[in-house]
Parts: C-alpha cells; structure tokens; sequence
C-alpha cells in the first residue's frame, strides 16, 4: 500500500527535463509551506483535541450542576424538642396572660354559698371582656367582685405549706392557669342594680321595685329571704345588691348593711360575669339570667323632668289650640 503511495508521488508518466526539475524545484517550494499547513492543522487538531479534552470534564459537570441544581436541598437540621420546649411554654404563657387580662378568667368556688347552682370546688369562666365596653352588670346575673372592703376579714386565706407549691400557684395565678390565693373576691348573684328598690319581709319574696321574683334557684329548704328579712333598700347609682343562692349560708349584701354603701357593691369592683361552670366535666353548665329578671314593670321608669314633659305637653295641646283659633277667626269674619 506504502509502495503504491509513492509510486503515485513518482510516477513513470513525468517527463525528463527542465520541465522536471522546474516541476521539483516548485514543489520543493512549496513543501514548506505544505508542511507548514499540516503542521498546524496537525497542531489544530491536537488542539482541538486538547481543548476537547480540557472541555470535557467541564461538559460531564455542568450536568451533575445542573442535577444538584435541581435536586431538592438539605432540609435544615431540626431542633431538638428540649430546645423548642422552653419557647413553647414562654409563649403559652403569655398567651394565658393576654387572656386572663383582657378575656377570659378562671375562678375557683371556695364556699356553699352559691349552692346548688355552683358548688365547692367548681371552676367557672369569667367574661372580663365586656366591661370594658362599658357594660355594667345586669340583675339576675352571677357575678365575681372584689372585696367591698370587710366582706372577708375572717376568712382564711388558703395557703400551701410547701414553699416551692405556694411559688408555682402564684406563677399560675398571676397568668390565670390557677385561681389566686391571695385576692379577695367573691361570686353572688345580682339581685338589684342602681335605682332600685329591693326589700324581702317575713319569709319573703324578694321583691325588687314591687314585683316579686319567683327564685328556682334558691337552695332547696332555704326560704327567699334565708332568715335574714331586710328593708326597703334603695340601690344608689353605680353599685348593686348582690345575694347567694343558698340563702341560709351567704354573707351577702343583707349582712353589711352597717358598712359604708348599705351593703352594696360598687360596679367598678365586679371583675366580670361567670357564664359557664367549665370544671369538672360532670358540673358543666351555662349560668344564663333566668326568666323571673324579665318580668314586665321590673325595670324602673326614669322621672321625667320637668321641662321635658312641659314639652310634650305643649306639642299634644298644639291641634287643639289651632282648632279653637280657627273657630274664633271664622266666627270674626261671620
């Protein structure tokens, strides 16, 4: 095959002469060049080659970022729930704070004498959002109040000998997860409210502005006025009379009629209203008004003031004095 190559280059067909060696001499010209040309197509190729191997590891990784790119990343190491755990319960309790001071408060019943509507040991919810919209307590509701001041004096205050027991129950209590032992409050129910009268005599009823109530809710045995018959007492204004319902065990109102207010308890006192006894489960209830608080003629009409009903008076006369004026003027002109 190499014999055939060359005898191609050298071939028997060429003639002799100057013709030859001009044919040589020209050839021999121009083989630099040719050889120049092969080697730098040569030197292209090993280059091309060499770039095409320096490209290649390039080529083979733009795939494998291309795949990280669109692989999912590692998710973030977790903490660990002993970490979490101490942020958790900080925010709960700022939550339970919030809620304690702007919406709901739990209470605990410490005596009988709201039986059997609630009884010892009871927990109920107490809605302190609504008064601060103003909204002041409404007769027939169960109310929770501060202490009017006397009302507790002899009552001990329920206290835990266990020093770090009594720390928890204040931590609690301060965020509304736990009744107070220190705070002197009570929980009665409204019988009258500013500007009425209330009274209770011999055995009862208990009339509130002259209308009787009819009282299911007073512990059974116990007669309306539990022994203790009391009045008329006008209510002033801001402040109610409040009673239990186990009227036989209740210092209520009818005891500290002797103590500054008669007996009654200023509105800005109450905390809020009780509307559902939340614990235990076997003693949950609502605490809705009940119906007797409806009764027509219960409400107590306000006066009207003079000038008002001067008013009034002056527009209902008004047709009348036009029609006798009229008279007068048709009778003039006959």
């Amino acid at each position: 095959m190499g014999d055939l190559v060359i005898g191609a280059r050298s071939g028997a067909g060429e003639p002799e002469g100057p013709g030859r060696r001009a044919a040589r001499s020209a050839e021999s010209a121009t083989s630099p060049a040719s050889a120049e040309d092969a080697a730098a197509q040569t030197a292209d190729g090993q280059g091309g080659r060499s770039e095409d191997s320096e490209d290649s590891p390039h080529a083979e990784a733009e795939p494998a970022a291309g795949s990280e790119s669109e692989a999912p990343s590692e998710p973030h190491k977790q903490r660990s729930f002993w970490k979490e755990l101490p942020i958790l319960i900080g925010i709960a309790l700022i939550l339970a704070l919030v809620i304690k001071t702007f919406f709901v408060q739990a209470f605990s019943i410490p005596s009988e004498s709201m039986q059997n509507t609630l009884q010892v040991g009871d927990r109920v919810l107490v809605d302190k959002l609504t008064p601060w919209f103003g909204a002041e307590p409404e007769r027939g509701e169960v109310v929770v109040f501060h202490d009017p001041g006397g009302w507790l004096n002899d009552e001990p205050t329920p206290q835990s000998s266990n020093s770090f027991l009594r720390g928890v129950q204040d931590v609690l209590s301060f965020v509304g997860l736990m009744p107070s032992a220190n705070e002197k409050d009570l929980i009665k129910r409204v019988i009258a409210v500013g500007g009425d009268t209330v009274e209770c005599e011999g055995e009862g009823p208990v009339k509130v502005n002259g209308v009787a109530l009819d009282e299911p809710y007073v512990y059974q045995g116990n007669t309306p006025c539990g022994g203790h018959p009391f009045g008329p007492v006008e209510v002033p204004k801001d402040r109610i009379w409040v009673m239990g319902d186990h009227r036989a065990n209740s210092l209520d109102s009818r005891f500290h009629m002797d103590q500054p207010g008669g007996g009654t308890v200023p509105v800005d006192n109450v905390i809020g209203r009780a509307f559902v006894v939340a614990w235990p489960v076997s003693h949950w209830s609502t605490l809705p008004v009940p119906d007797t608080f409806d009764q027509a003629g219960l409400a107590v009409a306000a006066p009207m003031a003079p000038p008002v009903a001067g008013a009034v008076g002056a527009v209902a006369m008004l047709p009348l004095v036009r029609r006798v004026r009229s008279r007068v003027e048709h009778r003039k002109e006959s």
